[in-house]
């Protein structure tokens, strides 16, 4: 319990110091802010009218929402790599901080970017025509599942950059992923319009479960022409998003300190 304590202490102090950064260098917000606005206007008009039109902004969201967090997981990978290649991450080793802290610190500040693409998508939806046609329960409900999924990919960002160990390699590797991993998904489309094995992948895939489990607590229905998705990730879309929450966080947040550790043995 002292361990924990410890590591939830040094944790604060950490994501405090992170916060304090943003606050004197808000540029760096402009990314995770202009980027859905640019998704959201890009989808709705663009390619929205052979979508679906007006139903298809109403699909839309929970699929912004979904993918942007997961991209935001890349600043979690600069930010920590440029903290390791600064010596900063040297300087918190020779002081007695709790390693898990160190990283916890990183990845909880990080939650303030995704509240902030949170609120700029979901007033982006209001601007085209989104409603919400759900309860206030649904409402919270949908908003702890997105900053939980939010916490968990910023792990996987954590572990990048431990392992990139530099700022360009850490950007290169952050970004890889994200491009399947985000459109190999029902973010965007029905996961039964996919062909074969894509099908497949996109039907488990993380994202796309994160992406039905809002619209599901939102209220916002599939427009007429698309596919109803099947299979048990369908069927049971919020709590599969928490359990693949839940499981990348228990996957990347040991793997993460013990890189820690094994740059402290250095």
């Amino acid at each position: 319990m002292s361990a924990l304590a410890s590591a939830i202490r040094d944790g604060g102090i950490v994501a405090r110091r992170n916060v304090r950064n943003v606050q004197r260098t808000p540029g760096a917000l402009v990314t995770g802010i202009a980027q859905p606005i640019i998704f959201v206007l890009i989808l709705a008009f663009v390619f929205g009218g052979a979508l679906g039109g007006t139903e298809y902004r109403q699909f839309l969201i929970g699929g912004i929402l979904a993918q942007t967090l997961t991209f935001n997981s890349s600043f979690t990978a600069v930010y920590l790599a440029k903290d390791l290649q600064s010596g900063l991450i040297d300087r918190l080793r020779t002081l007695p901080m709790s390693r898990v802290g160190v990283i916890l610190g990183r990845t909880s500040s990080d939650l303030v970017t995704s509240i902030i693409s949170i609120v700029v998508i979901l007033a982006c939806g209001l601007a085209i025509g989104w409603r919400v046609e759900s309860d206030p329960l649904q409402m919270l409900t949908a908003g702890a599942l997105l900053l939980l999924f939010a916490f968990a990919t910023s792990w996987i960002g954590a572990t990048i950059a431990l392992t990139a160990r530099s700022v360009e390699v850490a950007q290169s590797l952050g970004l890889l992923w994200l491009f399947p991993v985000c459109f190999i998904s029902g973010a965007f489309v029905s996961a039964d319009m996919l062909p074969g094995p894509l099908r497949a992948f996109a039907e488990w895939n993380p994202v796309t479960a994160v992406a039905s489990a809002v619209r599901e607590l939102f209220g916002n229905a599939a427009p007429s022409g698309f596919a109803a998705a099947g299979g048990w990730p369908a069927e049971n879309a919020v709590l599969y998003a928490f359990l693949c929450s839940i499981a990348i966080i228990a996957v990347f947040a040991p793997i993460s300190v013990w890189q820690y550790r094994r740059i402290s043995r250095r």
